[in-house]
């Protein structure tokens, strides 16, 4: 699984991620839950509070859902 945070105006990507950074044997959704951990905490490095959050025609379930909920819980708004 990958992410990115992208800067619409700018038309520039900030930063991304994926889960094969992630050295763990946790399964698909538990990785997925340790990437959005991971985007949240550089997000708020870079000073950023709020995302708008593009699923790119995923359905929002699963490992998408465990994302989207674990930066959620790091206190970035959507």
């Amino acid at each position: 699984m990958q992410a990115q945070l992208i800067d619409d105006v700018s038309g520039k990507t900030l930063f991304g991620m994926s889960d094969a950074t992630i050295k763990t044997k946790e399964a698909k959704s538990g990785r997925a839950q340790l990437l959005g951990e991971a985007i949240a905490k550089r997000a708020g490095e870079l000073g950023i509070t709020e995302i708008i959050f593009d699923r790119g025609g995923y359905r929002y379930h699963g490992r998408v859902k465990a994302l989207a909920e674990a930066v959620r819980s790091k206190g970035i708004k959507f």
